[in-house]
């Protein structure tokens, strides 16, 4: 026999309280008209631990708990006719019905996770703009935007069990689908602004298929295969609640959740809840890159924060920007872009040998092969000398030309560079001619 899930609210998080979580979380247990009981499962982003959440880099530098919401830390419960009255106001294009299922997940932002929604409300500020801005490129209803709420709780670093990675929670094969580079160095699922703009893309395709939004978030969460699948089994009825049966466990739970998160974010003050204060990131600004760089190089050469860094750049996996692959982007605070562009080379050469470890050309050891006569050693050492002799290059300096472009012309370092023609600053002239090996 299931056992029920009961809501456990006691003090010390946010405003001095805290959040005890039931042991089981991942169900909430329904009633349908016979009287049975089923168990539904809520989505997975609707189980993350507050303080996971405000340990965040944007949630510890940005986010603060509002000391001047004089609300009591308490819910409020209404009649069923308060909640549906309340739902019919909302300015939406999309069906947001009520039922008991609806309520329950409604109890559950309201109630237990009413300190995650305060986290939320701060963090759409940083989030909910760009949103907007996908979706409205689409042309598709902006109450959307409160997707990412159940998908990942608005976490960018969010990765689900079965490997959903980012705001939106893309699948790797989908991501790719939808133009989201995903390799052992970048996952533009975790990208904010190119994330949303392929979740728009999805969504509008999605709509395409189906014609019906509560189908479409139902898509979304399980695919369209699996919702074509429920469609059949329901005799052709192109309807989410008739559909409902035959639904993925996650899936049924899936549009109540959708639709008490556009509640919960638009009704949070009837239920005493205070939305953190949120204080404004400096504006950003972004530069291009056609050379490997690390994250840290940057931070240290220019006195940036690592951990801003990464927040800004969540799709790099390791620190690593693989501009020698493609030109790639790097988001900074606009303070910083004029420093990296008169620090460029410095930042390039900083600690390459500490941080770019990879080795892109080694030699063989055969020095124990078989057959290792006087004859083959003498062979090694004419070959090594001969190897000597050629490897010396020099290379004349061109009009305008810099130490960084004779450098990348030739596969070397500026510091390289230096040590060879005993170069102490950058000044060079042209005409005359330099060594690069």
């Amino acid at each position: 026999m299931k056992k029920r899930l009961f809501i456990a609210v006691v003090a010390a998080l946010l405003g001095g309280n805290c959040v005890m979580q039931a042991q089981n979380e991942e169900e909430i247990i329904v009633t349908d008209n016979d009287g049975k009981e089923e168990a539904i499962d809520v989505p997975e982003a609707m189980n993350f631990e507050v303080d996971s959440l405000l340990n965040l880099y944007y949630s510890k530098t940005y986010l603060q708990p509002d000391n001047d919401c004089n609300l009591k830390d308490e819910n409020r419960t209404y009649p069923k006719e308060v909640y549906m009255e309340r739902l019919k106001r909302l300015p939406n294009v999309m069906e947001m019905p009520y039922n008991d299922i609806v309520q329950k997940f409604i109890d559950r932002y309201t109630g237990r996770l009413r300190h995650s929604v305060s986290y939320m409300l701060g963090a759409s500020n940083f989030y909910t703009p760009i949103f907007e801005e996908a979706l409205e490129a689409y042309g598709l209803p902006l109450e959307l935007k409160y997707l990412p709420v159940i998908e990942s709780a608005l976490n960018p670093l969010a990765t689900s069990r079965v490997g959903a990675a980012g705001l939106w929670q893309f699948m790797v094969a989908t991501g790719k689908q939808y133009g989201l580079e995903v390799n052992s160095l970048v996952d533009e699922r975790r990208d904010p602004i190119k994330s949303s703009y392929a979740a728009a893309q999805y969504l509008r395709d999605l709509y395409k298929i189906f014609g019906d939004w509560s189908l479409v978030i139902a898509a979304y969460n399980c695919g369209p295969e699996n919702i074509n699948k429920a469609i059949h089994r329901a005799g052709g009825e192109a309807d989410y609640w008739k559909i409902y049966p035959y639904l993925p466990k996650e899936t049924r739970g899936y549009v109540p959740a959708f639709i008490a998160a556009n509640y919960v974010m638009n009704y949070y003050c009837e239920h005493n809840i205070c939305p953190m204060r949120t204080q404004l990131p400096a504006k950003t600004d972004t530069i291009i890159v056609s050379r490997d760089v690390h994250l840290r190089q940057i931070a240290e050469v220019c006195g940036v924060d690592i951990d801003e860094l990464r927040t800004l750049n969540p799709q790099y996996r390791r620190d690593v920007v693989n501009g020698g692959n493609k030109p790639s982007v790097i988001r900074m605070p606009a303070t910083m872009t004029n420093t990296f562009i008169a620090n460029e080379d410095s930042i390039y050469n900083y600690k390459t040998e500490t941080l770019f470890t990879r080795r892109s050309l080694v030699e063989v050891d055969n020095s124990s092969s078989v057959g290792g006569s006087r004859k083959s050693s003498a062979s090694k050492k004419n070959y090594s000398r001969k190897r000597k002799r050629t490897r010396v290059k020099r290379v004349t300096i061109r009009k305008g030309d810099t130490l960084s472009e004779i450098a990348e012309r030739n596969h070397t370092t500026v510091r390289k560079l230096r040590q060879l023609n005993g170069i102490k600053g950058n000044n060079i002239r042209a005409g005359k001619k330099i060594r690069v090996r």
